[in-house]
């Protein structure tokens, strides 16, 4: 009773202690940028409300759908602190450019020369890739006479030498040069020619003149652009996607900090005005510091003399006369996306919007995520020429892609850097695509392999499964200015309203409450979707993606949707789990009691039938043995009640006195519980079965071949004796079962999320505290039961010992027995925590089998190791004296 009662108060205490850390964990980390998503009607999909998560990138192909007076009208709701909206604008295209120079590369003895630049485009960790065609520096030591008239194909152009040269003399659509009087291509490239052409498809000659002094004489499309210079540098270039998206500053500074996240140049405010330049409409945008695109370029140089210059009348003969030049390679490098600068502004020709991804979802919960036709026509305008597109363009397409507006250029007046934003608990991460780059990571191992044990990130390809967020911030007045400049209309601009609600702390039921109400009356008042993501967590979904088409293989991937609801269910989940093991304890407790006080009762049969023939009436022997144990019950509390709060201090768990006081009216109740069954029983013994018990025939009489197969019909002697030592068993198997169960549903069905695994890691002590306390408890409740065995049938074994069994064929007798009872304990603990489990995390998986399959195991084995003292007492059975007395 002592063990049990003390047992009891300290794994009450022990479910107290872990609830308080689950809670304080959850609390710890519920706040979060905003707590309500409100996105236009119809805009949530049918998977992310069946999978109760919103999706990465949910608002990347959204474009309005919230009108500025619906956003007034949520930001003037009580309890709303913060309304931040957020308009997609469309994806553009700009070159970033890496300066490379050729100058070690140059062989000053050479009259003429070509330094060749192969480019290799490298996309998704380096599994897409593209040849390009070559850049060419040619340098030479003769005479250059540089263009002073821009233009292509102009009737005729005037050189820095006096020369006036014919139009049908110079190259086709591009722009020549002089040497020695005869026309040179400079500047070839088809991007002239053509209204769409792709990064693989340009190319570029850089002319250098290779002065007697060794400087390097140089020149672009004007006589103004050229100089001498030590060094002979090359840019070379290519497209990468950027996505403009309008904002609020006032409200964006009051949610991340955004103002403080700025780097160089300045935050947008009031003195920011579209403008205007030769009627192209000048919009102001602050851009982050870093492209997110995984882009990058190998090139490799190598150096080839020549006699003659390139020819100079067709820039396609020209191109291939380069083309066919060929030389050892001298070195390679790698060149990554420069950052973004204030150099005054980018033009940024055509914008297109993108759509959302559509999934087929298969029955493990896996996502296969589904390709659309690709639409280069798109990206063609009437009136643009020489549009240079990302190489990965014509790549396996997921997103439908469709022609916006063409909304002229911007001006970079600040950089941002978005790791310098308010930061909050990553636990409780809320969709933030304004600001963080989605990734994907491998969820399989030859996945991982494949990306190099780094993230998938997103690449050249605005159509492509992972979209890049908006690199480019504008705010609405500036985008509206903008849409009036160009005679455009759109009434509701907003893509979506983030809304941190007023009064919010931690994840109590109050802040619960508040985020609630003004989620339902955004709702009620707009008609919106809108979203709690208050106590939310990122959970990894799996979504398979198809090949592409530069290389990269299909791949399984792990991305984190957000799971909404997240903290609720953890509380609710443990406090379910308490009530559980507070059960558990409970029914463990009474089995043991109760089989303990019936081996009392059995063992003075002979007392109580004399006392009933002597007078005694059934009500008076019921008293006697239920008073008896009630008095046991009473000083176990007593002993309880000073050693609970020791014994909790030395396990770490807070046992308050006021829980300690508690233990004696439990140990009593918990007492009177066990004994009342076989007090009933004893005041039912009669005299004569009671003074002389009666010899009974076994129904079916059987041959058990060796100690095993006695051992294992021994069971059905008594079987109610075995039903409880099983059941005792059972209670701590069930425990275990659910145990292993909540473990994995942490870290998988509840829900499996960032938050739920530091969970786990916090309770799983005190859990498993609690359940090897209700293990043991079982243990020694069939050890009590194998030892009342070996009592009852101390002649028996004393005989088979007479007859020339040994004390090995006796051990294994009594294993069997504890074997039995642990398989039977097992077969309910496990059947009990299986179905337990399922109604815990909602669903009976694979790995809810194998924990409930291995928790049998545990219970065979346990049971078997608690016979090994009852059969070490076979060793001091006194044979002789015991065959005597029979």
């Amino acid at each position: 009773m002592l063990v049990a009662t003390t047992g009891f108060t300290v794994l009450t205490g022990a479910t107290d202690t872990a609830r308080l850390q689950v809670t304080g964990e959850v609390d710890r980390t519920a706040t979060a940028a905003y707590q309500v998503l409100v996105r236009p009607r119809n805009t949530r999909t049918q998977l992310e409300t069946d999978k109760q998560k919103v999706r990465p990138n949910s608002l990347s192909g959204i474009y309005g759908g919230i009108t500025q007076a619906q956003v007034d009208r949520i930001a003037a709701l009580d309890g709303v602190d913060v309304a931040a909206p957020i308009g997609m604008v469309g994806y553009a295209n700009t070159m970033t450019y890496q300066d490379v120079d050729i100058t070690g590369l140059i062989d000053k003895s050479l009259d003429r020369q070509v330094i060749r630049i192969d480019r290799k485009f490298l996309g998704d960790r380096g599994l897409s890739s593209a040849e390009g065609r070559p850049y060419f520096a040619y340098i030479t030591k003769h005479k250059i006479s540089w263009p002073k008239i821009d233009g292509y194909g102009s009737k005729r152009a005037e050189f820095s030498n006096g020369e006036v040269i014919p139009g049908e003399k110079l190259c086709d659509n591009a722009i020549a040069v002089l040497e020695d009087g005869q026309s040179v291509c400079n500047w070839i490239t088809e991007a002239v020619l053509s209204d769409l052409i792709t990064d693989v498809q340009y190319t570029d000659l850089k002319i250098f003149r290779l002065t007697p002094d060794g400087q390097f004489e140089q020149g672009g499309m004007s006589a103004a652009a050229a100089g001498t210079s030590d060094r002979a540098v090359i840019g070379v270039s290519w497209t990468v996607p950027m996505l403009l998206a309008a904002v609020d500053p006032k409200a964006e500074a009051r949610l991340v900090g955004l103002d403080k996240a700025v780097l160089n140049g300045r935050y947008l405010g009031p003195q920011d005005k579209v403008g205007k330049e030769y009627d192209t409409p000048i919009t102001p945008v602050i851009a982050v510091r870093d492209p997110y695109p995984d882009n990058s370029l190998n090139i490799s140089l190598s150096r080839i003399p020549v006699s003659n210059p390139p020819p100079g009348n067709q820039a396609h003969d020209a191109l291939d006369a380069l083309e066919a030049l060929h030389g050892p390679v001298l070195e390679t490098r790698s060149l990554q996306g420069q950052p973004v600068r204030l150099d005054g502004g980018q033009v940024l020709h055509p914008f297109m919007r993108t759509g959302g991804i559509d999934y087929d979802e298969s029955p493990d919960g896996s996502l296969a995520a589904k390709t659309v036709p690709e639409n280069s026509d798109a990206w063609r305008t009437p009136d643009a020429h020489g549009i240079i597109l990302p190489w990965q363009i014509d790549d396996t397409s997921f997103r439908t892609i469709e022609q916006g507006h063409n909304l002229g250029a911007t001006t970079v007046v600040g950089t941002y850097d978005p790791q310098k934003l308010t930061a909050f608990d990553p636990l409780s991460n809320v969709p933030m695509e304004t600001y963080q780059p989605p990734e994907a990571t491998g969820d399989d191992q030859a996945t991982r392999d494949l990306l190099g044990g780094k993230p998938l990130r997103p690449d050249g390809n605005p159509a492509g499964y992972l979209s890049t967020p908006p690199t480019l911030l504008t705010s609405f007045d500036s985008l509206r200015e903008l849409y009036k400049l160009e005679y455009m209309d759109v009434p509701d601009p907003v893509s979506a309203v983030r809304v941190r609600v007023a009064g919010v702390s931690g994840f109590t039921p109050a802040s619960r409450e508040r985020v609630r109400v003004v989620a339902e009356r955004i709702a009620a008042e707009t008609g919106l979707d809108v979203d709690i993501t208050y106590g939310s967590s990122p959970a990894p979904q799996t979504v398979t993606i198809a090949a592409g088409k530069h290389g990269r293989p299909a791949l399984r991937l792990s991305e984190l949707w957000t799971r909404k609801g997240v903290a609720a269910a953890i509380v609710s989940a443990v406090d379910r789990k308490s009530v559980v093991l507070f059960a558990l304890v409970l029914v463990v407790c009474a089995l043991f009691l109760t089989n303990a006080v019936a081996a009392g009762v059995r063992d003075r049969r002979t007392e109580l039938a004399t006392l009933t023939a002597l007078g005694w009436p059934a009500r008076r022997v019921f008293a006697v043995v239920l008073g008896e144990v009630a008095a046991i019950g009473l000083v176990a509390g007593a002993g309880t009640m000073l050693l609970a709060a020791p014994l909790g201090a030395l396990l770490d768990v807070r046992v308050p006195w006021g829980r300690a006081l508690l233990a004696v009216p439990i140990a009593l109740a918990l007492s009177l519980l066990a004994g009342l069954a076989p007090a009933v029983g004893a005041s039912r013994t009669r005299p004569a079965r009671g003074l002389r018990p009666v010899a009974l025939r076994p129904r079916r009489a059987g041959r058990p071949r060796g100690p095993i197969g006695m051992g294992l019909r021994n069971l059905l002697r008594v079987p109610g004796r075995t039903l409880l030592g099983a059941a005792a068993l059972a209670i701590g198997i069930t425990a275990a079962t659910l145990l292993g169960a909540v473990t994995f549903a942490f870290h998988g069905a509840i829900v499996g999320t960032l938050l739920g695994d530091a969970v786990s890691l916090q309770v799983r002590s005190v859990d498993t505290i609690a359940v090897a306390a209700t293990v043991l408890l079982g243990a020694i409740a069939v050890a009590d039961v194998l030892y009342l065995n070996i009592r009852d049938r101390a002649a028996e074994l004393a005989t088979l010992r007479a007859t020339g069994w040994t004390a090995g064929a006796l051990g294994r007798l009594v294993a069997a027995e504890g074997f039995g009872i642990g398989v039977l304990g097992g077969l309910i603990g496990g059947g009990l925590g299986l179905a337990g489990a399922g109604w815990l995390v909602g669903a009976v998986t694979a790995g809810l089998i194998w924990t409930a399959a291995g928790a049998l195991v545990a219970g065979a084995l346990v049971a078997t190791a608690a016979a090994l003292v009852p059969a070490l007492l076979l060793q001091r059975l006194p044979t002789a004296q015991l065959l005597a007395e029979e």
